[in-house]
């Protein structure tokens, strides 16, 4: 890199630096980014002790090491350091890392199906997250008030209930209130850590990186399986790559290094030194650090801090569907924008519905946030690895590394992850499966969602004219042109539309103005204005526009119409006429999808939600053709 970039580089962090918004999107970053890592304390040490049966002072150290080390290296260095410089066009996410790999430079079948299955993973992390979170904030009460802890399932559950049944109604509001009471949860475990350190100051020798690496290679195949234990410190840490577009790379470094790695490492200090003094916990051990008065308080905090954890999670798969539906692996589905004050307050409610049922299915079958456990780490720890590989290839391609560093680089964090992602495996059959299978579920809807549609679509546009051909022949025909403006949604950017075809055939007219659009999803988040459209007078009256948009972006045909007409798009929109399509699909005998494939594609679509709610059309300016398609 030469001086000039350098300084153009410095020079923008410094303005990044005196931006008076800067401390308040870091704010917001910490309610909406750092809830599942920053709720991790609440299970991570214990769950590791679980594994490790290992209590003495030279193995707390080096758990305490091991965690240390994960949280710099998975965290600080893969991540902020090196995955959070990979954007697309500000963007983040395996989602948005597969459209700028796989799609947008070139089309490439397998990073695109690396990218898809990372994306269906964390849908099944999405479902497990709120049940681990909950109940292990709840799991207090069994050291606060012993006489109730057999309610700390059922009350897990009617938290959950609520927070799943609250989502229709928006986070616009109590969205305000997620980083200042993040904020409050970071700096009292950071202050109860501090505790436990100033107890048994020695407990600092844990962060050296030589104890973790000792325990790790003289504990056997044991040894190795805590890692599955200690995984579960960074399980929230794809959500700083995943929310990068919401916030900025910048303030999400800024909270991370000032405020929840900190927090984080003074916590786990804190808990190992209990350990270190001979504490042999009942328990959580996290609830320890407490004085007993204050321990009903902490629990209050510690459950509204595992929900806005767990609401970040929801949100996050309402954004990646909308991303999906966007890039065509999912069928339309009702989004609502639940606030005016960003584009990232939606809800969906198909996703909402199905997420409650499985989470609180999955609450109940186990019961214990001990149990959820052995199901939380396989699902991040192979979208993990799954993100390493991309990571790969943005190195070669997009920031032309050779290859000796690049693999060097990467195949470190792809040893890594390996690693983890092993010892989370070996815990498949105690509920590792969950995550997995509705992993594989989600990825095979999507899979088939997409073929269907690439099949309509083909068999849609089979038999499509060219316009100078077609036009020619209902001129030679006689067909009348009735007053108005026909808007005719196609897929094909060529030929003539199909419906345009059926409503000649059909009606025997012909608007005086046609419009011939087609919408395309960019593989990038946004398009500037500027470069959304382009039309052309293909005959007298017939019109041609393309409309690009990205996939983070919700079509709106009629504001395209008025920026086209506003730009010498001669359409009078005074009396327009949508004209839009519903296909009805049917198994075809030769050639086709296999049957229980179309059946499955046929389902989705008949419940897919409409195209003048999608695109946002008038309802009573909308004339909808139905075709029986063979696919």
């Amino acid at each position: 890199m030469d001086a000039h970039a350098d300084a153009s580089i410095t020079s923008l962090e410094h303005r990044r630096i005196r931006d008076p918004r800067l401390a308040g999107m870091a704010l917001a970053a910490l309610g909406i980014v750092f809830g599942d890592i920053g709720t991790s304390p609440l299970y991570t040490l214990k769950t590791v002790l679980d594994l490790a049966g290992d209590r003495s002072t030279d193995g707390a150290l080096g758990l305490l090491s091991l965690i240390t080390w994960t949280l710099i290296i998975i965290t600080s260095v893969k991540y902020v350091a090196f995955v959070m410089r990979v954007d697309n066009d500000g963007e983040g996410g395996i989602m948005a890392l597969m459209s700028l790999l796989g799609v947008k430079n070139k089309q490439r079948p397998l990073i695109v199906i690396v990218g898809l299955f990372g994306a269906a993973l964390i849908y099944g992390d999405g479902a497990i997250t709120p049940a681990i979170s909950v109940l292990s904030a709840l799991e207090g009460l069994e050291l606060a008030a012993p006489a109730i802890s057999h309610w700390v399932l059922p009350l897990s559950v009617v938290i959950l209930l609520a927070l799943f049944l609250v989502q229709p109604l928006g986070t616009a509001k109590i969205g305000r209130v997620f980083g200042p009471v993040m904020l409050l949860w970071f700096v009292v475990i950071g202050v109860l850590g501090l505790w436990g350190v100033l107890q048994h100051p020695g407990v600092l020798i844990g962060f050296n990186p030589w104890l973790g690496l000792h325990f790790l290679f003289t504990g056997g195949w044991a040894g190795f399986l805590v890692l599955g234990g200690v995984f579960l410190c960074v399980t929230g840490a794809e959500a700083l790559y995943a929310d990068m577009g919401h916030f900025g790379a910048f303030p999400i470094r800024i909270a991370w290094y000032a405020v929840v790695l900190p927090a984080l490492l003074l916590n786990y200090a804190g808990q190992t030194a209990l350990l270190v003094d001979g504490l042999q916990p009942d328990g959580n051990i996290f609830y320890h650090l407490c004085p007993a008065p204050l321990l009903l308080p902490l629990i209050v905090l510690s459950t509204v801090a595992t929900i806005i954890a767990s609401q970040s999670i929801i949100t996050g798969a309402f954004s990646m569907t909308r991303q999906a539906i966007q890039l065509g692996w999912c069928p339309r589905l009702h989004i609502k924008q639940t606030s005016s004050e960003g584009y990232g307050q939606i809800y969906v409610g198909v996703v909402n519905w199905l997420l409650m049922v499985i989470t609180v299915g999955i609450t109940i079958a186990f019961g214990a946030s001990d149990n959820l456990a052995a199901a939380y780490g396989i699902a991040v720890s192979l979208t993990m690895l799954l993100t390493t590989a991309l990571l790969y290839v943005a190195m070669r391609e997009i920031w032309k590394w050779k290859l000796l560093p690049a693999s060097l680089v990467a195949g470190a964090f792809f040893i890594i992850d390996a690693a983890f992602f092993v010892a989370n495996a070996t815990k498949f059959l105690e509920g590792g499966w969950v995550p997995l299978l509705l992993a594989a579920i989600v990825y095979g809807l999507m899979t088939i969602w997409h073929r269907g549609a690439v099949a309509v679509t083909r068999a849609v546009n089979a038999q499509a004219p060219p316009v100078s051909q077609f036009l020619a022949e209902i001129a030679a025909r006689g067909i009348p042109r009735v007053p108005g403006t026909a808007v005719f949604l196609t897929k094909a950017p060529e030929d003539t539309p199909p419906l345009m075809l059926w409503q000649v055939k059909n009606n025997r007219a012909l608007h005086q103005t046609v419009v011939a659009l087609t919408m395309m999803t960019e593989s990038v988040p946004w398009i500037d204005n500027n470069k959304r459209l382009r039309f052309q007078e293909m005959a007298p009256g017939f019109w041609r526009l393309r409309a690009r948009f990205g996939f983070m972006e919700r079509p709106n045909i009629p504001l395209v119409l008025h920026q086209a007409q506003a730009r010498g798009c001669g359409v009078d929109l005074s009396d327009v006429v949508y004209y839009v399509g519903h296909e009805t699909v049917r198994h075809k005998i030769t050639g086709g999808l296999p049957q229980w494939q179309e059946k499955i594609f046929a389902f989705m679509m008949r419940n897919s939600a409409h195209v003048t709610d999608f695109c946002a059309l008038p309802n009573e300016g909308v004339v909808e053709i139905g075709r029986v398609v063979e696919i």
